[in-house]
């Protein structure tokens, strides 16, 4: 599993101590593998605390959602992302859980209506406006489905810039479809059982609710998750990266480009009046943000020649990627409330 992870060095788990062993004990016994997109964050513990436990309270703790449908929604958010490593490992899941034989989980293809369409409503959710679907579930089951996609829009961010595209090897298609349903069948069986809620809380201290995380409020550990997570990546953030590269971040967010901006020149003129040293991690973390599958690993290596670390360059991403799932996140509770009780 760590080979899966490139551009930083992950703790190994023979050599985990404190904090970072604790998230990989929990990670073991709860999604049954130490999964590279949680490893990558290990060269910043405070970090990896908050990936996982967004991940956790959100995907893995028992509530009003089963698994399957929140798969479906890790699953169409990678889609829509384009983060093939996610698509594949979600995508099994949900073929698993479902019964399908090929392996493939593809939100187009399942039988179900209502999975149908909150694959629809999770693959189009970091659409701009009208772009977005319709919430497809009652009020009650917001906190852990708008959970599950604020968490992958921002796991899938960090999955696109730190691991390879898949997590097969290279192999002909037909002994790739083997594995897909081997996959299928394996991921299904780890998926199935329940976990108790609250269990990743001890690993943050508390930290008090925002107003962009209203769509947690009726599930106190899926709150409690993404405000501790949010309050130690915050924090990271702020030690990594200068108020005004973070402050031109946000403002990108605010006002981003169009979908697809010619090359790499719109992000050099997004940083370009930033102190030199501070352009390359800057613009990392733009990319990041705005548009992480074009990130190369000239763009790394910018930030290697400034003397960024293991641990900043995770930072910063880090930052990067949950200032956006937050904002998507902040979205989608509106759409929420405004149709409310048409659902």
């Amino acid at each position: 599993m760590l080979t899966h992870v490139r551009h930083v060095t992950p703790v190994a788990p023979a050599a985990a101590e404190g904090a970072v062993a604790r998230v990989y004990g929990q990670l073991a016994e709860d999604f049954g593998v130490l999964a590279p997109p949680v490893l990558l964050h290990s060269p910043a513990p405070a970090v990896l605390r908050a990936c996982w436990s967004m991940l956790r309270e959100s995907m893995l703790a028992e509530g009003l959602v089963d698994r399957a449908a929140k798969e479906v929604v890790a699953a169409a958010v990678s889609e829509g992302n384009r983060c093939p490593y996610c698509v594949e490992v979600h995508g099994a899941t949900v073929a698993g859980l479902l019964g399908r034989r090929d392996g493939d989980g593809d939100g187009d293809a399942l039988h179900d209506p209502g999975l149908r369409a909150l694959a629809e409503w999770a693959r189009h959710s970091g659409a701009r406006g009208g772009a977005r679907r319709r919430p497809p579930f009652p009020a009650a089951h917001a906190p852990e489905l708008i959970g599950v996609a604020v968490a992958f829009h921002y796991l899938n961010r960090m999955v696109s810039v730190f691991l390879q595209d898949s997590v097969l090897p290279p192999a002909p298609a037909g002994i790739r479809a083997g594995a897909r349903r081997v996959a299928a069948r394996v991921m299904a069986a780890l998926a199935r059982p329940g976990r108790p809620p609250g269990r990743s809380l001890e690993l943050l201290p508390p930290a008090p609710p925002e107003a962009d995380l209203a769509w947690a409020a009726g599930q106190p550990h899926v709150a409690a998750a993404f405000a501790r997570a949010g309050h130690a990546v915050r924090v990271a953030g702020e030690a990594a990266l200068p108020e005004r590269a973070r402050e031109r971040v946000l403002a990108c967010l605010a006002d981003p480009p169009p979908p697809e901006p010619a090359g790499g020149r719109w992000f050099d003129a997004a940083v370009a009046e930033l102190p030199p040293p501070e352009r390359p991690l800057a613009r990392l973390a733009l990319l990041t943000a705005l548009a992480p599958y074009r990130v190369v690993d000239a763009d790394v290596a910018a930030c290697r020649a400034v003397g960024v670390d293991d641990a900043t360059l995770v930072s910063a991403t880090a930052w990067a990627s949950l200032a956006a799932a937050r904002r998507i996140g902040a979205s989608l509770h509106e759409d929420r409330t405004s149709h409310a009780g048409e659902a």
